[in-house]
């Protein structure tokens, strides 16, 4: 009978604590803090909970984290266990994960699914089950804008690509100078000349005029020239040619290949001359492709040289004084991946756009932008359709602006419904954005905190987007308007802080929203918010808890330090009484903390000191509000060793 009433024990006890766990999980979900919900979810899972809400919390915690590894494994068990009683929002962010892994097949099972239950949902518009590698997650943001594309009318039945627009005058790259004898054997085309061509806003249209050779006798020769970048001051053109000696005779490594290589020139009057070979070239590997940073002081451009991480990888060079450049840099795998990277452009604003077959894409190459330049760490975004199709998409341009939204520009694409093997496409894609900007400071003395994560989410709980303030506290995010954003600023040892951003429909309105970090180490001490306890009762609560997590956080961070606990009551009750009850509670406190990973050896002791220590009048007998009273019930997290 005593062993069932233990293990009868034991079943209440481990309920009771899933129960208020899953509750501390839930708080913290609700606050964005998915990393610290997820771990309490396993605590939770561990102990057998299973449940629906706990398996479908965790694939939302790593989906609004943008894991969708992690998110498909636990929305799949989600799935599996409990099936028909699943909320269809589920099968669509499993869907979705399986997308983002590439695996089409799988989504597309799943997504018959949804389609059957949610016959009228919007996003499955267009939906065609026999072609599922088109329906994946490169539908970003900018395929739900209108972006209007247009064929160029100077396109030619031949290669037309690369644009390149500088006063008024766009450069491009054609084969279409059918009267070069020669033939370029890869697709039987002439080879490909520098061509330009003027550009006239009038009102919403833009007027082109004839197409010309530029300078031919000193920039185009019999073989290829492409892919132009030129300096603000537009006297200095970068341009890619193949490996042609001086006597305009092509060269050929040992393998019989025809390397490409970079040169530039300068404007002299109207005329393009002092042709100069740049000193990174070799004849035994290409480099091509160049563009310039907004400062004209870094070089961009692609190579397939020994040490690169795939087929072709685009580097960086410093412009120097003098005439000479840096070393040749590799963007690192953030960019390169083992297959192609091609066509770099930089924008005035340093967004770094690039073509790649590499990354996910809907085929071939695909148009990614990043923010690298600025983020070492940040990720590439595929543009998604109509900037991407299932064939070759490069050689972006954007347009240098006054008007910050003003999104127009040019591409270059092989998509079928072109004039040319290569046709170059304009596009406008003008959209109302703003712009959320803050600073993150201490709480306490208004200081500027540096580095601290800054995270933008959505109004269904998805992180957008996470940066890290900069040197003098200062974070900054693109979003849409007319809708709702909340941002929440972190950094270890500090509390978390956020604040809820709805945007309006002014274009370009910005709006500012600092941040205010409350430090939880103050001088020796680790400060939280009071801890509460049900009257006469020393368990921890859900609230508590909740303050505790802070505790850990330090504790963790600091994983030599060690502590102290005192407990505090006020002073009614009898003073033995108040004496006990602290004493409980601190020792509480303290089994908590070492619940949660913390080695008891690091807190030295939980001392309950009861009523003997007031901060106030409020004395036995002495009458006192309730707020005055609660100033004495608190408890304290000396530090007592680093």
């Amino acid at each position: 009978m005593m062993k069932t009433k233990s293990l009868i024990l034991f079943f209440v006890l481990t309920s009771t604590f899933m129960i208020a766990q899953e509750k501390l999980a839930d708080k913290f979900f609700g606050n964005y803090s998915y990393v610290k919900a997820t771990e309490l979810y396993k605590e939770v899972l561990k102990k057998g909970d299973t449940s629906l809400h706990v398996l479908s919390r965790l694939g939302d915690c790593y989906y609004n984290n943008s894991k969708p590894e992690d998110a498909a494994l636990w929305y799949e068990k989600t799935l599996q266990k409990y099936d028909s009683d699943v909320n269809p929002e589920y099968i669509y962010k499993y869907i979705q994960s399986l997308r983002s892994l590439g695996k089409y097949s799988e989504a597309n099972e799943w997504m018959k699914k949804f389609t059957e239950i949610q016959n009228n949902d919007t996003r499955i518009k267009g939906y065609d089950p026999e072609n599922i590698s088109k329906y994946n997650e490169l539908a970003k943001t900018e395929k739900d804008r209108v972006v209007k594309l247009v064929n160029l009318p100077f396109n030619s039945k031949y290669s037309d690509f690369g644009s390149f627009i500088q006063n008024g005058q766009m450069y491009f790259a054609s084969s279409r100078n059918t009267d070069e004898k020669k033939l370029y054997n890869w697709n039987q085309e002439p080879f490909l000349d520098i061509y330009k061509v003027s550009v006239e806003k009038k009102g919403d249209t833009i007027a082109y005029g004839s197409t010309d050779f530029i300078n031919a006798e000193k920039i185009n020769t019999d073989y290829h020239e492409a892919s132009v970048a030129l300096t603000k001051d537009g006297k200095t053109m970068y341009f890619t040619r193949d490996n042609v000696s001086k006597k305009n005779k092509v060269k050929y490594d040992q393998k019989g290949t025809t390397h490409l290589k970079l040169y530039k020139a300068e404007l002299v009057g109207d005329a393009w001359t002092d042709i100069e070979e740049l000193p990174f070239n070799d004849d035994v590997f290409s480099t091509g492709h160049p563009t310039l940073s907004p400062d004209n002081k870094i070089l961009y451009f692609v190579s397939d040289r020994e040490g690169g991480l795939g087929q072709t990888d685009i580097y960086q060079v410093e412009i120097k004084e003098g005439n000479t450049y840096s070393e040749p840099v590799n963007l690192g795998e953030k960019i390169n991946t083992e297959g192609r990277e091609m066509f770099p452009f930089v924008s005035q604003d340093s967004t770094f756009y690039f073509s790649s077959d590499g990354h996910l894409n809907l085929g071939f190459l695909d148009i990614f932008k990043s923010n690298v330049i600025k983020d070492e760490n940040a990720q590439p975004e595929n543009l998604g359709a109509p900037y991407n199709s299932g064939y070759d998409d490069f050689a972006f341009f954007l347009n240098p602006s006054e008007e910050e939204n003003d999104k127009t520009g040019y591409f270059s694409s092989n998509r079928p419904d072109g004039q040319g093997s290569d046709d170059i496409y304009s596009f406008d894609a003008s959209v109302c954005i703003q712009t959320i900007k803050g600073i993150t400071r201490d709480l306490n003395t208004n200081e500027i905190i540096a580095g601290a994560t800054v995270k933008l989410i959505n109004e269904v709980g998805k992180v957008l987007e996470e940066v890290e303030s900069n040197e003098i506290g200062e974070y900054e995010f693109t979003v849409d308007c007319n809708k709702k954003y909340t941002v929440v600023g972190n950094k270890e040892d500090y509390k978390d802080d956020l604040k809820d951003v709805p945007t309006d429909n002014e274009n370009g309105k910005v709006t500012e929203a600092d941040l205010y970090l409350e430090p939880l180490i103050n001088d020796n001490q680790i400060v939280i918010n009071p801890i509460f306890f049900d009257f006469d009762k020393s368990n921890i609560r859900t609230d508590a808890k909740y303050e505790l997590e802070n505790i850990v956080d330090v504790m963790r961070a600091h994983p030599t330090m060690v502590i102290k606990i005192e407990a505090h009551t006020d002073s009614r009750g009898r003073d033995a009484y108040n004496m006990k009850l602290s004493d409980r509670r601190a020792k509480s406190t303290m089994d908590y903390i070492i619940s949660r990973g913390i080695s008891p050896e690091r807190i030295e002791s939980a001392i309950g000191y009861g009523e003997s220590q007031l901060l106030n009048k409020c004395a036995n007998k002495v009458k006192c509000s309730e707020e005055e009273h609660q100033l004495n019930r608190r408890s304290y997290f000396y530090i007592l060793k680093e």
